[in-house]
């Protein structure tokens, strides 16, 4: 398609330039060209001549002008006949053409691109299905969206990485959405489980790690069964990040379907947050326990209420464990023995982790 788009666009400029004009592409392949006998000849040569001198480059009798960033990966070049300073800027002229309408065609025809629009909600859910059809994908067909956050500093080529872990470019898209986020929509099998996803994000995780040494975290949105979707899905990938962030700072892959009660609180309004605390706590109850008692704490929860494992894990006597539940009674008026006591006190500790997280974000 690209190719027919290109000699539509050299045969144009035939009549006003008065020189042979072609595009080769990366292998050095002749795609288009004013002269149509030269279409498919190979010059590997000049290829490779401009992946050493740069942007444009003289060679055989031709000038040749990459399209496209220097940076990027060259994907075509634009040649024109002669090597004098005309060429060279006929040459220019030429390859910002050919980038431009390039660029415009694949926003409007490329499928990583529509993506793209869908998931940064830059189209409109009635066009959605339209184009859906227009590019021939499966509406219907089960995707999820992995968000991949490289702690800093990013590397460049983390997206060139994860890019080769997804091979099929039809079924499966990888994109940059900032310096340091990389988002996969990955179409996955009907009856796909969370375990099935945490092993995809894994393998990036460990992928990245070994070839370019990046830390990253990984949010899983919920499957989508409708191309729509894929934008919640997005979405609930940021959240579970964001979320994790605060209540799992454990973890490096967190799932929007794990995230349990840390889910509710992240969406509940900083007053009202407040307010649970200072109906919960005594006054100034929930800063007078050290760090050993909240440790306590932690393990008791961990142990399921379970007085004896607790003081087991803990390496303490049951009485000592027993004296500091009695201790943490007297300061907050909870029995964390009770399990509602318990429950309270375990959701009180969060909301206070995630109001201190906020006041950290905002300094």
């Amino acid at each position: 398609m690209a190719s027919r788009l290109f000699q539509s666009i050299v045969l144009q400029m035939k009549d006003t330039v008065d020189r042979t004009i072609g595009i080769v592409d990366a292998s050095g392949a002749v795609v288009a060209c004013t002269d149509l006998p030269r279409i498919g000849e190979m010059r590997e040569e000049a290829i490779t001549e401009l992946g050493f001198a740069g942007e444009i480059v003289r060679f055989g009798g031709y000038t040749y002008h990459i399209t496209g960033e220097r940076s990027t990966r060259l994907e075509y070049a634009v040649f024109v006949q002669g090597e004098d300073e005309l060429a060279r800027s006929i040459c220019s002229l030429v390859a910002v053409s050919i980038n431009n309408i390039k660029t415009l065609y694949d926003e409007k025809h490329d499928k990583a691109t529509f993506v793209k629009n869908i998931i940064l909600d830059n189209i409109l859910p009635g066009d959605i299905y339209i184009k859906s059809r227009e590019l021939h994908f499966g509406n219907d067909v089960p995707r999820v969206v992995f968000l991949v956050r490289q702690q800093s500093p990013a590397d460049v080529a983390a997206i060139d990485v994860v890019s080769g872990m997804f091979p099929d470019k039809q079924k499966d898209f990888v994109l940059h959405i900032s310096e340091s986020d990389i988002v996969v929509v990955k179409e996955v099998k009907s009856g796909s489980e969370a375990r099935d996803l945490a092993k995809i994000a894994a393998s990036i995780e460990e992928t990245l790690a070994s070839e370019l040494s990046v830390k990253c975290l990984i949010g899983i949105g919920s499957v989508s069964s409708q191309m729509k979707d894929i934008a919640k899905s997005f979405k609930e990938a940021q959240t579970a990040i964001e979320v994790g962030g605060v209540f799992d700072t454990e973890k490096s892959i967190i799932s929007f379907e794990n995230l349990g009660i840390g889910r509710l609180i992240y969406q509940l309004p900083i007053t009202l947050c407040e307010m649970f605390l200072s109906e919960v706590f005594k006054k100034g109850s929930i800063d007078s326990l050290d760090q050993e008692t909240l440790f306590t704490i932690q393990k008791f929860f961990e142990n399921n209420l379970n007085v004896s494992e607790t003081s087991r894990k803990l390496f303490v006597h049951r009485n000592t464990l027993v004296y500091r539940l009695e201790k943490i009674k007297k300061l907050t008026g909870l029995d964390l023995r009770e399990f509602d006591h318990a429950i309270v006190f375990k959701v009180a500790l969060m909301v206070r982790k995630y109001l201190a997280s906020r006041e950290e974000n905002s300094r």
